[in-house]
């Protein structure tokens, strides 16, 4: 198994996340859960027994085993309002917990170009063209989880360990950073030049937030795999990516209020979408 943490961390995740979704396995564990789920407020385990027909010692047991599993939550309360002595022992209650469980497998993220998407149209609103909005919301994202990875080894590496937790399964092939998996598949079949053109400027601000100023991404599509691989490069890729560097600016930084350059198309469709970037 791999040793850097942003791999370990995705597997954990993966381990709690069917773990927890593995727990509804059993039926009288899966009742109760939507039992609790369905209540406006927090339940007893006497409810919650009497609901679903078991005794009191097994609802105990399986509804605290989806407490260890992040899939309940509990709370102590008496029932009866009275305070003070004489009023009895609070309640263990049990509600759902706010955690989010979600399994999918190849990993699906649409969650995060939906957040894309929505900072983009924001921008856009604010006066920004679409396109420009587009790519810089895509690219501010990627460099957000570029600066926060904890990630070690050579820059092709580093890179592929940060885009590991988001679901692009990456490795080294011939001296390039490959993607097997895409994790915004079923919206680039529909809206290919879209995804696919916002998908390469978050794999750059991903390297670029990482540090890794001699990593360029670029189209390349592949049968099976994301369009989008990465290579080192010997003219810094922000720079290349914003187009000429002003005056007094620092060459490879992205300054508040750019406008980004066009961004090179890469030919070719071995994948079968019709990957175009997105242009300025």
């Amino acid at each position: 198994m791999s040793n850097n943490p942003s791999f370990r961390e995705s597997r954990m995740d993966l381990a709690a996340q069917a773990a927890g979704i593995g727990a509804l396995a059993d039926p009288v564990r899966r009742a109760l859960y939507e039992y609790v789920a369905a209540q406006p407020d927090a339940v007893g385990r006497e409810a919650a027994a009497a609901a679903v027909r078991v005794p009191v010692h097994t609802a105990k047991f399986h509804l605290d085993r989806l407490c260890d599993e992040g899939l309940l939550q509990t709370e102590f309360r008496r029932l009866s309002g009275r305070t003070g002595p004489g009023a009895g022992r609070p309640a263990k209650l049990y509600r759902r917990a706010s955690r989010q469980f979600a399994i999918s497998l190849p990993e699906r993220r649409y969650d995060l170009a939906a957040h894309i998407l929505a900072r983009a149209v924001q921008r856009a609103g604010e006066g920004t063209q679409l396109a420009d909005a587009l790519r810089e919301a895509a690219y501010d994202e990627g460099h957000r989880l570029g600066a926060g990875a904890r990630v070690t080894g050579p820059q092709l590496a580093r890179l592929g360990q940060a885009l590991a937790v988001q679901g692009f399964e990456p490795r080294i092939e011939g001296g390039a950073l490959v993607l097997a998996n895409c994790p915004f598949d079923a919206l680039a079949r529909e809206h290919t030049t879209l995804v696919c053109g916002f998908n390469r400027w978050y794999v750059q601000g991903t390297a670029d937030g990482l540090g890794c100023q001699a990593v360029r991404a670029h189209l390349a599509p592949t049968q099976g795999m994301c369009c989008i691989r990465a290579r080192l490069a010997q003219q810094s890729p922000a720079a290349e990516l914003r187009g000429p560097v002003r005056d007094g600016e620092p060459s490879g930084a992205a300054p508040a209020g750019h406008r980004w350059g066009t961004a090179p198309a890469d030919s070719g469709s071995a994948c079968g979408l019709d990957c175009v970037p997105l242009s300025g």
